[in-house]
């Protein structure tokens, strides 16, 4: 995570703090943060995929206390974290649909999990089927 605090003295750099803050800010959740450039590791293209958390502030005030006088201030704020989520592999071998992964990084919830289950089940017995059904068509003449 990146955090950048600027703390402003002059009210009139105050636009152009805010402008500093930002453009840093840009840098960190930049594409090639979300998205990493291609790791080619045998047969296989790894691309790791990322998602960004950006939050950003502001504030600037003056005041007169009779003790000691008037004043004003100001500061800017910002953080920006880049958290990785997935890695897609891509399988060169293979081609098609197939040929294509996607490694989720993140840890599954209950509810994921078993919806993941019911999938897989689900998708073996369809394909249980259809190769039965395959060698019936293969056996008959």
């Amino acid at each position: 995570m990146q955090i950048i605090i600027i703390t402003v003295e002059n009210m009139s750099n105050l636009d152009q703090e805010i402008r500093t803050i930002v453009d840093e800010l840009l840098k960190a959740i930049s594409t090639k943060n979300v998205i990493s450039e291609p790791i080619e590791v045998g047969d296989k293209v790894m691309i790791t995929i990322t998602k960004v958390g950006l939050g950003f502030g502001a504030g600037a005030g003056e005041g007169k206390a009779a003790e000691r006088g008037a004043g004003s201030g100001g500061g800017v704020g910002g953080a920006a974290g880049v958290s990785p989520v997935a890695v897609l592999i891509i399988h060169k071998s293979i081609s098609g649909p197939g040929g294509v992964e996607v490694k989720s990084l993140a840890r599954p919830s209950a509810l994921g999990q078993a919806i993941s289950e019911i999938t897989s089940t689900l998708i073996e017995k369809i394909n249980s089927k259809r190769e039965k059904t395959e060698e019936k068509e293969v056996s008959q003449p």
